[in-house]
């Protein structure tokens, strides 16, 4: 949903006094194209919103919203839970919600965010209630207590004719029941304790993704250290796998092992680091692409770990969980400003009109390296192309996300099933493009393609997903895919959602799930077709 940048010109020019007329003159544009602009019926971007800003004495991300941008992402998925949907709300009332009421806006989707912890913790208990048979025996435990000080206090009370020995061995039998009984509960205690410590979150990958967005996918005290480390490197004997592997050696005592098991050969995976043999082993299958980063990768956070943990010291994470996940984003985020410096790489991408296979080719990379790097070239005044990212396994369930403002990824589960992300599946290691418009009106430029990583042996299966990058569609003629699309036929655009759920076209063809809305039934909402819809059966 794109934010209400409109509304923010309308106001900054009515505190200023320009009238419309003067304003539209200075950026040249028609005042009824201004107007349309300002009541957010029309997109701006690019060259038209540096010049509204330069005219408005504003900052460019201050008038594009970035930060309204993602509390209506925030807004959408509220307004779409199960609990609130069916209730009758404007398609344009989250928008003028954030434009007038930002606070409020911000208590409803701090209020939902809560609620869906909240919901995830008692969905966690109720798994390990169901599944944990610790908790299963110190239940079992805690029953048997209760039904021995039971047996004993009956006979206590209906047998008169006990003796006072007999009497003293009963009332030992409850003490003793009654103190095991409190032990158990206080290990019953310490399990819940234990799970809740983990579980404070709602979303550890939500945590990650404020990260992101708060620093715009640009981390400036990482891309420092990368800049330090890479001219080290070069000193050394130039960027290569080589080097990287020499630099491990002679600093930090690290060995590189190709080929073998690995010490641990229950774990899985292309590569592994050991540090209390201080070895680095890749299995024998891994491309000189996945060598090249993780040695990058390990070396960055061995040389660099102060720039690593004084991000995170500045980062709100409230769990351990979501500490070790931003962790090992910002190790990946360190790697790639090592292999694509950034000055370079910015001119690079602008000087192949961003064709990722070229620059795969130039710095020995992986497409979905490359495309990492290109989310990250937000440097304030040396900007690249905004870009969101997506990957998703064969059974289209995502696996990993950067978000884009204004543009509603999913954090997980499945996105769109119209999207080029599960369509580059049918055409594998052919890069699918397509632009896509939401019912919003807001329009994307969207570039997947497969990747796979090779298997080790006959027995394991190569693990193959797709990766999708995203940028608003105004972007689209920088691009080498922008090439040969008329841009502005928007009858070619494919007619798209974030998710079944979240989607409001109701007469959808590829519609996986029902997303009902006021006074509908579910039985006049398109649902998928089932075998009986064809008179099929069960044929077995």
């Amino acid at each position: 949903m794109r934010a209400p940048i409109g509304f923010r010109i309308s106001n900054r020019r009515k505190s200023l006094r320009i009238s419309q007329a003067a304003l539209a003159r200075m950026v040249g544009i028609s005042p009824s194209y201004l107007n349309l602009i300002e009541n957010n019926k029309r997109d701006i971007g690019g060259a038209l919103l540096n010049r509204v800003a330069a005219q408005l004495e504003i900052d460019i991300d201050e008038l594009a919203g970035l930060t309204e941008q993602k509390l209506l992402q925030d807004l959408e998925e509220a307004f779409a839970d199960p609990m609130v949907e069916s209730l009758p709300f404007r398609s344009d009332e989250r928008r003028e919600l954030v434009a007038q009421y930002p606070a409020s806006a911000t208590a409803l989707a701090r209020m939902h965010r809560a609620y869906a912890g909240a919901v995830a913790n008692a969905d966690a208990y109720a798994d390990r209630l169901r599944s944990d048979p610790l908790l299963s025996q110190l239940l079992h435990q805690v029953l048997s207590g209760i039904t021995a000080v039971r047996s004993s206090a009956e006979i206590l009370e209906d047998v008169p004719d006990l003796d006072d020995a007999e009497r003293r061995q009963f009332l030992a039998a409850i003490g003793r029941e009654a103190r095991t009984l409190s032990d158990v509960a206080r290990n019953l205690i310490g399990q819940f304790e234990t799970s809740n410590e983990t579980r404070r979150s709602g979303s550890p990958a939500r945590e990650i993704d404020d990260l992101i967005i708060d620093q715009q996918n640009h981390f400036p005290a990482l891309e420092t250290a990368a800049d330090a480390l890479r001219a080290e490197i070069d000193r050394a004997g130039g960027f290569s796998i080589a080097t990287l592997g020499e630099l491990l050696d002679s600093k930090f005592g690290v060995s590189v092992v190709i080929g073998g098991k690995p010490a641990d050969a229950g774990f899985p995976g292309p590569y592994r680091f050991d540090p209390s043999r201080r070895s680095m082993w890749f299995q024998g299958s891994a491309t000189l692409a996945t060598r090249q980063f993780q040695l990058a990768r390990l070396y960055g956070e061995l040389a660099a770990s102060d720039a690593i943990k004084g991000t995170l010291n500045k980062a709100s994470l409230s769990t351990p969980t979501a500490q070790r996940l931003a962790s090992r984003a910002l190790g990946s985020y360190l790697a790639g400003a090592i292999v694509f410096p950034y000055a370079r790489m910015l001119a690079d991408a602008e000087a192949s009109a961003y064709d990722i296979d070229h620059l795969r080719q130039m710095y020995h990379a992986s497409f979905e390296q490359v495309a990492h790097r290109l989310v990250t070239l937000r440097r304030s005044g040396e900007e690249g192309i905004p870009f969101g990212f997506l990957r998703s396994d064969p059974a289209g369930r995502l696996t990993k996300h950067f978000p884009l403002p204004g543009l509603l990824l999913p954090n997980s589960g499945h996105a769109c099933p119209l999207w080029a992300i599960y369509g580059a599946f049918r055409t594998p290691e052919t890069v699918q493009r397509q632009v896509v418009r939401f019912s919003d009106g807001s329009r994307y430029l969207f570039l997947a393609r497969t990747v796979q990583r090779r298997a080790g042996s006959f027995r394991e299966q190569p693990v193959l997903s797709s990766v999708m990058l995203a940028c608003d569609a105004l972007h689209a003629d920088r691009t080498v895919y922008g090439s040969g699309l008329d841009l502005s036929d928007v009858s070619a655009d494919i007619p798209v959602g974030p998710s079944c759920r979240l989607c409001t076209r109701r007469a959808c063809a590829s519609r996986q799930e029902e997303a009902l809305s006021p006074g509908e039934s579910s039985a006049e909402v398109r649902a998928p077709l089932l075998p009986d819809d064809f008179g099929l059966g069960d044929r077995s």
